[in-house]
């Protein structure tokens, strides 16, 4: 029988169809969109009326985040700002490196292991560096780790050094700071040298992969922000992982489609491409396997992203590379070859520069149709990139939550007032005709389109800055981001995105208008439940 669910106002995404009083549903299904009459008249129905005197939007698509923000609800939050976990605990922020010691010392100590994360010394007045003294102070019979908030860094305690075999000198590796001793310090930058580390202090990153109970978590968190489509945008998948996000998401009482892709890490090119495959064929509608993440460099406020000349602002050396060129070239060309979506990390503009000139070789070997790869970030991006990315053929995901989290740091520390000004410029890519969505990377920053928006809106920092005001966007070029325009980029804009007839029934249920409110209150509004596939899940 036909569910029909009447709104106090439907926004529905569709150009041909924008606005609507009643959306009817089938087997999962949209069925039309418009009056309640006309709705009505569609055949033998039930009216469910919960929704009389909210908003419905198409259920927001969250096209950057891990399911990984679930894993880490199990270890100790340590990082600058208050933020609010599954549960909708609001956790206090660590404002010093003692804070942060401290609240490892009250640490949970069953798992035999110290794990935490959110952690950014940018933040701090001195800037100080976390060492393995530091962490040597918060225990000495076990192993620490503390996991930046960009995921890029990790600090561990000498203990972990020495479990994993680095407690020496003489080495001699990009990723692994040392002292003035010449031991390493703790400081661990990039895949391979947190990887080395990693599974010592509950980083392990092929263990998260398989965490079930990570994945409710974060099934939490995305009904509680209107998602009803989330991306896990670099896991190992390992089999036993596949089966239970398998197991997992089929479940009635799974309230989001997981779009997990296989991170390029630790194998070939050809290898990731017939373990592409391989992953394709076993995609379910809520779990979407298949498609490829790259990294092309790293974080720019952990200093470790590729940036073009003048470089760093405050004279740090340039970031890592974390893939050659040619590595990237393989994969490209083979993707493109057997129809694989690739997806890459690039937040400095000399790493958006080789992810232009290795998809253009590789598009000179092996030509593709609407391939829509996609540069996520892309934080530096600039006009002619843009271009550049539009006659290629790329989409393009970019990360306005910068502007809030790490905008004033941005124009004091890392890229100065001027380069600041123009990083996520989502008014340009818009203006290049590129397919955009925007994120929130989560759990780098909190899972929330609605502040995501809000923050592609308004780009004001923390301190009240508005960082480039010629890049704001209209509110409903933000909410275009966060619906379609992220399924663009996810090519799923033919099932998810816009409320249309053919389309999964998945909404997000909002308690006010987003275009009667000031642009600047958009990220107050609130998430009162989300339909996912006709299925209605209460925030709360």
């Amino acid at each position: 029988m036909i569910e029909i669910f009447p709104a106090k106002r439907i926004i529905t995404m569709d150009q041909g169809n924008p606005h609507a009083h009643a959306v009817a549903v089938l087997d999962g299904r949209i069925l039309g969109a418009g009056s309640l009459e006309a709705m009505k008249s569609l055949g033998p129905h039930r009216v469910n009326d919960q929704f009389i005197d909210q908003v419905l939007m198409p259920g927001f698509v969250e096209g950057h985040c891990h399911v990984s923000e679930g894993a880490f609800w199990a270890y100790t939050y340590t990082g600058f700002f208050p933020r609010s976990d599954p549960q909708g605990n609001l956790w206090q922020g660590c404002p010093s490196l003692e804070a942060v010691v401290d609240r490892l010392k009250q640490a949970d100590l069953s798992k035999q292991v110290i794990s935490a994360w959110g952690f950014d010394p940018i933040y701090f007045k001195d800037q100080s560096r976390m060492t393995r003294h530091d962490l040597d102070r918060v225990s000495t019979t076990l192993c620490v780790g503390v996991m930046h908030a960009s995921g890029h860094i990790m600090n561990v305690n000498t203990l972990a050094l020495d479990r994993a075999g680095l407690m020496r000198k003489g080495i001699e590796h990009p990723g692994i700071v040392l002292d003035h001793e010449g031991l390493p310090s703790g400081e661990l930058r990039g895949p391979d040298a947190m990887t080395m580390v990693g599974r010592f202090v509950g980083f392990d990153r092929e263990a998260m992969a398989g965490d079930e109970a990570a994945m409710w978590r974060f099934a939490s968190l995305c009904v509680r922000a209107g998602v009803t489509t989330a991306t896990d945008l670099a896991n190992l998948l390992p089999d036993d992982a596949v089966n239970m996000m398998l197991r997992v998401t089929a479940s009635d009482r799974y309230p989001v489609r997981i779009v997990a892709m296989r991170r390029f890490q630790a194998i070939s090119p050809a290898a990731l491409i017939e373990r592409a495959l391989e992953l394709k064929a076993k995609s379910s509608d809520r779990l979407r396997l298949g498609a490829i993440k790259a990294f092309a460099d790293g974080s720019i406020q952990g200093f470790s992203a590729r940036l073009r000349w003048p470089g760093y602002y405050n004279g740090m050396p340039n970031g890592l590379w974390y893939t050659a060129p040619e590595q990237l070239t393989a994969l490209y060309e083979g993707a493109l070859a057997n129809g694989l979506q690739v997806h890459t990390h690039t937040n400095g503009d000399e790493a958006i520069d080789l992810a232009l000139r290795c998809l253009e070789q590789a598009l000179r070997k092996q030509a593709a149709s609407d391939h829509r790869f996609v540069l996520q970030h892309c934080q530096m991006g600039d006009e002619a990139q843009f271009r550049k990315m539009k006659a290629l053929g790329m989409a393009v995901n970019l990360f306005p939550n910068h502007h809030f989290y790490w905008g004033d740091q941005h124009r004091s520390i890392t890229l100065g007032p001027h380069r600041a000004a123009r990083m996520n410029a989502c008014a340009s890519a818009l203006r290049a005709g590129l397919m955009m969505g925007i994120h929130s990377d989560a759990p780098v920053t909190p899972l929330g389109p609605l502040f995501t928006a809000w923050a592609a809106v308004n780009r004001l920092t923390a301190s009240g800055v508005v960082l480039g005001q010629t890049e704001c966007i209209g509110v409903d070029e933000a909410l275009y981001a966060i619906t379609l325009g992220a399924a663009q980029t996810l090519h799923l804009d033919q099932e998810v995105g816009s409320i249309a007839v053919g389309k999964h029934a998945d909404f997000v249920v909002l308690d006010q208008d987003p275009y009667e409110i000031p642009a600047k209150d958009l990220n107050q509004l609130s998430v009162c439940a989300t339909v996912q596939a006709g299925r209605v899940f209460a925030s709360a």
